[in-house]
């Protein structure tokens, strides 16, 4: 048991040291949204299972807070309204539970954030596709393959692992990092 925490700790703390050569990126990223939001745009996260979750928690902390108290910031998930996505899927299929959506939320300029930890799941391309046919600008959250989202996507963030629960754990690091990022341009 104790060979099985070590182990994973001491991969989690490579993987996030490595997420260091993404700095600028990270930083791109941000500045986009400032001036998405600025632009009176917002930032729409989706993502399937521990990704899906992931988004809902970026939303929170723009929607919210992070550190700072301040005015609520536009943002949201597409994984939130269980109503919505079981009658897409029903009706069109899982694939378009989150391409449905766009057109009725998203407009141009907009920055969508697709989160996928192999980045070939199918909901996930299919809505960064529709994403870019409305004019939003794309953001991939992937892993080290990063599948078929890296082609697809404006910017991208790859983290340099294969194990789903340590690109969770680095994406959500990254995604703290952003709003925090966010926060002091927009509001210090």
């Amino acid at each position: 048991m104790r060979e099985l925490i070590t182990s994973r700790i001491h991969e989690d703390i490579r993987v996030k040291e490595r997420l260091l050569e993404d700095a600028a990126q990270l930083e791109k990223m941000a500045g986009v949204i400032v001036d998405c939001i600025r632009g009176g745009g917002k930032v729409i996260f989706f993502g399937n299972g521990g990704s899906a979750a992931d988004a809902q928690h970026l939303a929170a902390e723009l929607s919210g807070r992070f550190f700072l108290d301040r005015p609520a910031l536009p943002a949201l998930s597409l994984s939130t309204n269980s109503s919505t996505l079981t009658a897409i899927g029903n009706d069109y299929g899982f694939e378009h539970v989150f391409a449905r959506q766009l057109p009725g939320i998203g407009a141009r300029g907009d920055v969508a954030v697709a989160i996928s930890t192999s980045g070939d799941s199918p909901n996930v391309l299919e809505a960064v596709r529709l994403a870019k046919r409305i004019g939003m600008i794309t953001f991939g959250w992937t892993g080290r393959g990063g599948g078929a989202l890296v082609e697809l996507c404006d910017l991208t963030l790859r983290i340099d692992s294969e194990a789903s629960p340590r690109i969770q754990e680095a994406h959500i690091l990254a995604g703290h990092i952003l709003c925090e990022i966010v926060e002091a341009r927009l509001f210090t």
